[in-house]
């Protein structure tokens, strides 16, 4: 339990001691925030904000993750070093913040809103998702306990066991998803990042009680057979140390944005963590407002490509009630108490098996 404290101070004070330089050296580079013309037109004033802000979420994330187990190895040395559960979900966010960070300088370098090919994109997010969903079904532990089982889960695994093959496809679908679905909704000052910082908190708390409740220590019917849950704790802790520390700078208004970088990062990594603790169609309310905002692109696309007409002024849908007339400070406050709710409801059920009956 101490490691989740450590590696979310750590990755807290670098992310905040990095921020104001980074920022500092965008605006040197003319790094800056390239806005759609098609855009609310009050975001014509966020042109050229400095954007990659998401490199230090992912430099304070990671130096949280592998501090944290140095100072126990070196407190306690017995304490165990990063398992492979923590290093395959560090892997896709770090992989993931790759992808972001090659869509990002395109995007600058070329002075264009777009930066990579859609196709390019993609082939960059297939080779990432496949080597981690593949990792996950590799490094079994003396108990013969695997990162992921290749199989559909919700509070656990459930039905047959999947072909390696068709599970590496619905990895690969969710990651590709959820990080295009956090890249969606990243369209207003800490918006993304705050819905972030919740589901982060919830599989804070998934890890801790599987860790309690694991089958290496505690057989019941209802125990956990996954492999890592300390160690999935203390990564997703890591992050929201960053995340906390990037929001203080990208509250409104923003002095710098996350960019794909970001948003890629933090779309693979509540994958990673929903796979490997086995809590895959959980994410669905975990991370909630992902999907709400998603489905909003969805369903304006097919309305207008079936019938010409648009359900919502503008998507995503946090750009309709711009257009309604709300500021931006009242919608980013409303939508994260929406996706509280949403994490609130997803505890409730992930605890339900455990109630008296």
């Amino acid at each position: 339990m101490i490691g989740i404290s450590i590696a979310a101070a750590l990755s807290l004070i670098v992310s905040m001691a990095l921020m104001p330089p980074l920022i500092n050296l965008l605006y040197r580079f003319k790094f800056g925030q390239e806005v759609r013309d098609d855009g609310p037109e009050g975001h014509k004033t966020k042109q050229g904000t400095p954007t990659m802000g998401g490199i230090v979420i992912i430099l304070g994330a990671v130096i949280g993750y592998f501090g944290s187990h140095l100072v126990l190895a070196l407190v306690q040395p017995s304490a165990t070093g990063p398992t492979a559960s923590g290093l395959l979900v560090m892997f896709l966010f770090v992989g993931m913040g790759c992808v972001g960070f090659l869509d990002d300088f395109i995007k600058i370098y070329k002075r264009r809103s777009l930066g990579l090919r859609s196709g390019a994109k993609m082939v960059g997010q297939a080779v990432v998702g496949v080597g981690f969903a593949y990792g996950v079904t590799m490094f079994p532990n003396g108990y013969g306990y695997t990162p992921a089982a290749p199989s559909l889960s919700f509070l656990r695994d459930f039905g047959p066991p999947l072909m390696l093959v068709v599970f590496i496809i619905w990895a690969l679908f969710l990651i590709v998803g959820f990080s295009n679905a956090v890249n969606l909704t990243d369209g207003l000052d800490g918006l993304a990042t705050g819905a972030t910082i919740l589901s982060l908190v919830a599989y804070v708390i998934i890890g801790n009680w599987q860790l309690r409740q694991s089958c290496v220590s505690y057989l019941s019917t209802n125990c956990y057979t996954v492999r890592d849950p300390l160690d999935l704790a203390v990564v997703a802790s890591a992050v929201l140390g960053s995340c906390i520390a990037f929001l203080w700078f990208n509250a409104p208004p923003a002095k710098v944005f996350m960019g794909d970088t970001g948003s890629l990062a933090l779309g693979g990594l509540i994958v990673g963590l929903a796979i490997t603790t086995r809590t895959q169609l959980l994410l669905l309310l975990i991370g909630g407002l992902f999907v709400i905002i998603t489905m909003s692109v969805m369903i304006q696309i097919t309305s207008f490509r079936l019938t010409g007409k648009r359900v919502f002024r503008m998507a995503p849908l946090q750009h309709h009630f711009e257009l309604k007339g709300w500021a931006e400070p009242t919608i980013v406050i409303r939508f994260w108490i929406i996706q509280g709710l949403f994490v609130a409801v997803a505890i409730g059920l992930f605890y339900l098996e455990w109630m008296p009956r």
